[in-house]
């Protein structure tokens, strides 16, 4: 008991000590220039141009021509998804992609919302903007920023949408949302310099906003999402009414961490740790140092050297679908790499998959995409915002199949404000695409304590 009573003290001084000094800490930024040359002279053009995602025949057929052209490599025996995306499933999906998949009518699908551009910082930035069809008498739509990752893209969201925008529930919220292409990813365009991050792209996503007329919103984010919507809400506390990420990995690892991990198994209530963070951490080894080596090998390289092998996947429409849906796999659940066919269609559509892909293979961003691991990992891990805690309200939405587990602990070193730590009943980290009505609840929840308590 000694013991407990002696930890809990230093702990309860570290984090104090903690709190205190990095009040005084503020994320700050300045604008730049991300187009080609030097910056144009006069006024930024401020124009919102409507924007439609399109496609031709010549398109169509130079995919097919490239399809048609791969050279299939056999899978060892017995090897599931445990080295890769296995060969065997992947004729399949190339077979399907050939012969079934209609990229005219999933085109359309994807033009069902408002697509548009502007530019910013001398780029071209791609957002979707989609407005309630009907707000209830006496209530107002809230504007909510939903930000998308690697290798995800603003599809991502579109299961999602209609359940914020046209919820069932007449006690619900309705939201206008906002889903922006990262500078880069999909049809936003990308930087022609070097150093574009997570802050930059969380400095022009505050001006899109404003630029929309929004002087206060919600914001949404997952993978690089969580790191540039908790950017947005460093930048400008004020503006960011409120935080809800479903992925939150230590950015700067602190003492109560690191005394949790040395000491949360043997004293798990000292850390407020519950059986599931138990479950999720120990033994240390194998969950924290293992698991995340067996499947940051694309990290490593992306953060590193992304021009080389990107090129390769960039002229590969088979390379590019192979590299990124064996994530959609493994991501999903570690589990499913004993799977012949990686269960990739026990949580997606193939259509909903390939159409990820398509959205990188016909805009040509996988290389860009991919230097924002450099940009974001080059210069170290001690950047200023990892130093920073976040004090706008925070929702953190816990999905069991997550790469990484962070325990509630973990997360209020960080988020100063938890509103709620929600235990998911099931999902992965693709999870506002894989299990849409879970995170519109969650969403909804969050956001309906923050309102309450603001009036």
């Amino acid at each position: 008991m000694f013991t407990e009573v002696l930890v809990a003290v230093v702990i309860g001084g570290i984090i104090l000590f903690l709190v205190q000094r990095n009040r005084k800490l503020v994320l700050k930024t300045e604008d730049g220039w991300w187009g080609a040359g030097a910056p144009s002279e006069g006024e930024e053009d401020v124009t919102i141009r409507p924007f439609k995602v399109s496609t031709s025949d010549e398109e169509i057929e130079d995919l097919y021509r490239r399809i048609d052209q791969t050279r299939p490599v056999p899978s060892l025996e017995d090897s599931q998804f445990h080295y890769g995306f296995n060969s065997q499933y992947l004729q399949k999906v190339i077979s399907y992609w050939r012969n079934d998949f209609d990229w005219r009518s999933q085109v359309d699908k994807i033009n069902q919302y408002p697509h548009f551009k502007t530019k910013i910082e001398g780029i071209d930035v791609h957002y979707l903007h989609v407005k309630p069809k009907k707000v209830p008498e006496g209530s107002t739509a809230l504007p909510l920023i939903m930000v998308h990752g690697w290798p995800g893209s603003f599809y991502e969201f579109y299961g999602l949408i209609p359940l914020l925008t046209e919820p069932a529930d007449q006690d619900d919220l309705v939201f206008e949302v906002i889903c922006p292409s990262i500078p880069g990813y999909g049809f936003s365009e990308a930087s022609r310099k070097k150093g574009f991050d997570s802050v930059c792209a969380a400095r022009i996503f505050h001006k899109l906003m404003k630029r929309l007329g929004f002087q206060q919103f919600y914001a949404h984010g997952g993978d690089w999402g969580w790191l540039v919507t908790t950017n947005m809400a460093q930048l400008e506390p004020k503006t960011v009414k409120g935080l809800h990420v479903n992925f939150a990995p230590p950015s700067k690892p602190g003492p109560s961490i690191m005394l949790s991990i040395m000491l949360g198994r043997h004293f798990p209530k000292l850390f407020g740790f519950t059986d599931l963070d138990v479950q999720r951490l120990f033994p240390c080894m194998d969950k924290l140092v293992v698991e995340p080596i067996k499947e940051t090998g694309y990290m490593h390289i992306q953060a590193t050297k992304p021009d080389t092998v990107g090129r390769g996947l960039n002229d590969s429409p088979v390379g590019l679908a192979t590299y990124i849906l064996e994530k959609f796999s493994t991501w999903t659940s570690h589990d499913f790499r004993n799977l012949e066919d990686g269960g990739l269609t026990r949580k997606f559509s193939l259509d909903d998959l390939l159409t990820n892909v398509m959205i990188y293979w016909t805009s040509g961003c996988i290389i860009s995409s991919m230097r924002f691991y450099k940009e974001n990992f080059g210069q170290g891990l001690d950047q200023p915002h990892a130093r920073i805690p976040v004090y706008v309200p925070t929702g953190f939405a816990c999905f069991p199949n997550e790469l990484m587990h962070t325990p509630k602990l973990w997360v209020k070193q960080k988020y100063r404000k938890l509103v709620t730590y929600t235990c998911m009943a099931r999902g992965g980290h693709f999870a506002a695409m894989e299990e849409p009505q879970l995170m519109a609840e969650d969403i909804q929840n969050f956001i309906k304590i923050v309102e309450k308590k603001k009036k």
